[in-house]
């Protein structure tokens, strides 16, 4: 199974490994002709401006919105959940997104750099415990469509209740960033959904 990481900016080579460590190849894709060759995608954290503007310099803005309706599973963490959004509060007038999953994202809704934190996330359909969750100038997820299910909300704390990890079809995104804590069962999750997909 080949399952690409979108390397225009970020925290692709944790993604790389973690996906290689849930026994799958993982490969960079930075062309549009390197996406035909994956059957998943995963869109990683990073500055989600930066990531919006160079798909569209590499051509790869259109090809990925396709693969995506057309059913293709994509995870996004932290930047890549902004992405995937049907909307974005806070962001830059002319940043585009994917347009994957039914919902409303607040960008940086956590605060700024030093407001970074970590902190307990149950996750629906993920056992184990509850995911020791890393947020760097995270997003949230303010509102969701009816085809959205909620997987994960912040524990404790003054961002308690907060929605932090949804699922639409073959679409995945959370806020935090797993690839960064060595825990692999979102990735081992999302590498189970692939499956199912294919």
């Amino acid at each position: 199974m080949n399952i690409g990481v979108l390397a225009l900016q970020g925290d692709v080579r944790e993604h790389l490994a973690a996906l290689a460590e849930s026994d799958v190849l993982a490969r960079p894709i930075r062309r549009p002709e390197e996406l035909v060759d994956v059957e998943a995608l995963v869109i990683p954290g990073g500055e989600s401006t930066a990531i919006s503007n160079l798909a569209v310099s590499f051509g790869l803005l259109d090809p990925i919105r396709k693969r995506i309706a057309d059913g293709m599973p994509v995870y996004g963490s932290c930047a890549g959940m902004i992405l995937l959004a049907a909307n974005v509060l806070d962001g830059r007038p002319d940043q585009e997104s994917f347009q994957g999953i039914e919902m409303t994202v607040r960008r940086n809704a956590f605060g700024r750099q030093i407001n970074s934190f970590e902190a307990a996330v149950a996750i629906d359909d993920i056992s184990g415990g509850d995911f020791h969750a890393v947020f760097i100038r995270a997003p949230w997820v303010e509102e969701v469509g009816d085809e959205v299910r909620v997987l994960g909300r912040v524990k404790d704390g003054p961002a308690a209740g907060r929605i932090v990890a949804v699922r639409q079809g073959n679409l995945l995104a959370t806020a935090f960033h797993p690839e960064l804590t060595g825990d692999l069962r979102v990735h081992r999750y999302f590498v189970e959904m692939v499956r199912q997909a294919a």
